[in-house]
């Protein structure tokens, strides 16, 4: 890391051995990014007062240029966090998937789920066995009855809308459907 480790004790005394496993833990997360600028620990014991099992909590606040990423893995959820060494885990753990998270959208490798092409049949040949499909940008596709799913070719109409994947080049007279797939009432719409 660039800027060195800190890490606070809180309602216990330091402990070398404690640090070492924080140390090692905190070195294996430059395996997710290597803009980590500081990297901040905060060990909590439990009050003396609570009754049952003494659970700890562990804070981890990571900064990168431009942002702080803070951890927090509470030991009120979890009872194996009576074991420190447990609770230090869990809680590099999650900031390990919560680095991850922030790398990829760092670079943009988050996925993006688009809408999937639509459209209304516009023209429809049964006895040929072919149709024409209007998309939300006005460009008529050509679809055979091979390409409709579950053969339900017969069940299509005009105005039936339909979900469809086009297959360029396929045709010489322009776009064609490789699958169609009709579609309900409930459909995302653009």
């Amino acid at each position: 890391m660039q800027l060195p480790l800190q890490i606070t004790f809180r309602h216990m005394e330091p402990s070398p051995a404690v640090e070492a496993a924080i140390r090692q833990h905190a070195t294996r997360l430059e395996r997710f990014s290597e803009r980590i600028t500081a990297c901040r620990v905060v060990v909590e014991a439990p009050h003396r007062h609570q009754q049952k099992g003494k659970l700890y909590s562990i804070r981890i606040d990571l900064t990168v240029p431009g942002e702080k990423i803070p951890i927090t893995q509470k030991g009120d959820q979890n009872h194996a966090h009576e074991d420190i060494y447990v609770a230090i885990r869990d809680g590099f753990n999650a900031a390990s998937r919560v680095l991850e998270d922030h790398v990829r959208k760092f670079r943009g490798a988050i996925k993006s789920h688009e809408v999937p092409l639509h459209g209304k049949i516009i023209r429809l040949f049964p006895a040929e066995g072919y149709g024409f499909i209007e998309t939300a940008d006005h460009q008529e596709i050509y679809f055979h009855k091979n390409a409709v799913s579950a053969a339900s070719f017969d069940k299509l109409e005009v105005g039936s809308e339909v979900r469809l994947a086009v297959a360029e080049g396929e045709s010489p007279l322009g776009p064609q459907a490789s699958t169609v797939t009709p579609i309900g009432k409930h459909h995302i719409v653009e």
